[in-house]
């Protein structure tokens, strides 16, 4: 993330202008945007494979209590200051800017958290249990919503309750075609290889993909719907064959022409820094306050909701997944884009530090065995 906007128009655009334009012309910036996007709908679609509904039911009361808690607070404080933010970075409607603010605010990053999980032995703890369900619970909660919002910016291309009516269908033709794949393979002699498994689902993925986009919900959303319908014995398979080149070859595009269209030299000046100083204050605070506090009402200890605050914080690559559906629907301006590319940088790389501080803290305080 850091990488991508070194690249773009904040340090090289701003050290070396002609080289920058010679390098990112607008036909390098069409192919680089066609394989992103190829690279996207993969990662997205991997994501809702990634979610574990029977995790969720098991987790009960104090995982709906920390989700809601770290859905909720973001969400409001995100719709409080878009009422701030709009005249000065915001276009059309008011309240799809608010509701796409509030949006933005309260994603979490699942697949960074997991991995970040599985590297400190915390995935199969219980705090990472409950850590894992609250960000699955908050990314399928965001893409709610955002598909939500994407309904309503498209309300000019056709009207609102056909775009409803269209996206019912699709989703419905999802459930039954992730219904068929779980049982048909079950009950026929000849069981499909992970490699026809693997470029099925990848059909689905993509058909799904254009279809929602075709909608006016963007491809993202529809991208993630498939992979929530995957059967879930196909998991493994699934990402151990495509998370690991989409990750090295396809992402890294992605990154850099987010990166491309991020520019921190801000025209408006001081305003502007002092703009992005708020919302870094306003995403940390309502994310980590939210869960914390949810999670304390539930019973948890206060380091321990405290951690699991500072795990919910984490936004990564989802945020930016989000942030570019905002600027290319026009909901997010690219000075405001910028802004919240940052946030994403920062609450993401604040996360391992503040975990690994409050996991010593926590073993300081734990009192010492006497050894015989």
């Amino acid at each position: 993330m850091a990488a991508g906007i070194l690249l773009g128009p904040t340090v090289f655009g701003w050290f070396a202008p002609s080289a920058y334009r010679w390098l990112f012309s607008s036909e390098s910036l069409g192919s680089l945007n066609a394989l992103s996007q190829t690279g996207l709908v993969i990662f997205v679609f991997l994501i809702g494979v990634r979610v574990d509904l029977g995790e969720l039911r098991r987790q009960g009361k104090l995982v709906a209590a920390a989700s809601s808690g770290s859905i909720v607070a973001p969400l409001l404080m995100g719709v409080a200051l878009a009422q701030y933010l709009f005249p000065s970075y915001g276009s059309g409607d008011r309240t799809v800017f608010a509701l796409f603010l509030g949006t933005a605010m309260s994603v979490t990053a699942f697949p960074v958290l997991a991995r970040i999980l599985t590297e400190r032995n915390l995935l199969s703890t219980w705090i990472g249990s409950v850590a894992i369900a609250c960000a699955a619970i908050d990314d399928v909660t965001a893409w709610i919503f955002l598909a939500a919002i994407m309904a309503l910016t498209a309300h000019g291309v056709r009207p609102f309750w056909l775009t409803l009516t269209y996206t019912g269908v699709h989703l419905s033709v999802l459930v039954i075609l992730g219904f068929v794949a779980g049982h048909w393979p079950k009950r026929s002699k000849h069981q499909p290889t992970p490699v026809n498994a693997t470029l099925g689902f990848l059909m689905l993925a993509f058909a799904s993909a254009a279809a929602s986009e075709w909608i006016g919900i963007h491809s993202a959303v529809g991208a993630f719907v498939a992979g929530l319908v995957t059967p879930r014995r196909w998991r493994q398979p699934l990402i151990e064959q495509l998370e690991g080149p989409t990750l090295l070859l396809l992402l890294p595009l992605f990154f850099g022409l987010t990166g491309i269209r991020t520019n921190l030299n801000f025209q408006a000046g001081a305003r502007a820094y002092f703009d992005l100083i708020l919302i870094l204050l306003v995403a940390v605070l309502s994310k980590w306050g939210g869960t914390m506090f949810a999670a304390r009402a539930k019973g948890m200890h206060w380091r321990e909701a405290c951690q699991l605050g500072v795990m919910m914080n984490a936004r990564g690559l989802v945020e930016l997944i989000v942030l570019n559906v905002g600027l290319d629907s026009g909901v997010l301006s690219p000075a405001l884009f910028s802004m919240m590319v940052c946030m994403a940088v920062v609450t993401t790389i604040m996360t391992t530090p503040l975990m690994d501080w409050l996991s010593a803290v926590k073993m300081k305080s734990q009192p010492q065995s006497v050894g015989a």
